[in-house]
């Protein structure tokens, strides 16, 4: 009778031992795995993936083109366009909230900056970005916030907002730009980016 009780706590102590060392080690791997994902993306790679095109589609969705074929105002026309517009604020939104994660390089290892002589190098803008994190998080909220009020004048399908607050949007991103990016170049006026909206 001895023998099967000292049998029994033995495997229950055995267990616990087993279940305390799983769980360390699942502890270990949930703390390890955010590191590797961060990892994966930079600054770069955030901004090319998903906050530039998604500025890209917010900024085209509302204002006039003049081409040779004449005057056109260019807005959402159909339910499908107003939701893909809507998509565009939301990566908005959740692209700053990436941006302000902690730990980011601003582009990947070896890279090299994309206007050299005007923009600083990928290593240096990480430092700076480092040294003034409030600034850096700042904008991103700025245009975080932006997102929000983007998402606002299109749930209310208005294009006169929308206009407005794209606007701000690309004021937003070339002063964080002027800041981190090329810091030693002196304009009286922001340079706005001249890509053609589509």
């Amino acid at each position: 009778m001895r023998k099967p009780i000292v049998a029994a706590l033995c495997l229950a102590v055995l267990g616990m031992v087993t279940s305390a060392s799983l769980a360390v080690a699942q502890q270990k791997n949930a703390k390890a795995e955010p590191t590797q994902g961060r990892s994966l993306s930079t600054i770069r790679d955030l901004m090319d993936a998903i906050v530039d095109p998604s500025a890209d589609v917010v900024w085209g969705a509302s204002g006039t083109v003049v081409d040779q074929n004449g005057v056109h105002d260019n807005f959402p026309k159909t339910q499908e366009e107003w939701l893909n517009v809507r998509r565009a604020a939301i990566r908005i939104i959740e692209g700053s909230n990436l941006l302000m994660m902690p730990g980011r390089e601003a582009a990947p290892p070896g890279a090299k900056s994309e206007a050299p002589g005007v923009e600083l190098e990928p290593p240096e803008i990480t430092a700076l970005i480092r040294k003034n994190r409030r600034s850096f998080e700042a904008f991103a909220r700025t245009l975080q916030a932006l997102g929000f009020e983007a998402l606002r004048a299109i749930e209310a399908q208005d294009t006169t907002a929308l206009l407005e607050i794209g606007g701000q949007m690309e004021d937003a991103c070339e002063s964080c730009h002027q800041v981190f990016w090329y810091p030693g170049a002196k304009q009286s006026n922001p340079v706005r980016d001249q890509r053609p909206r589509k």
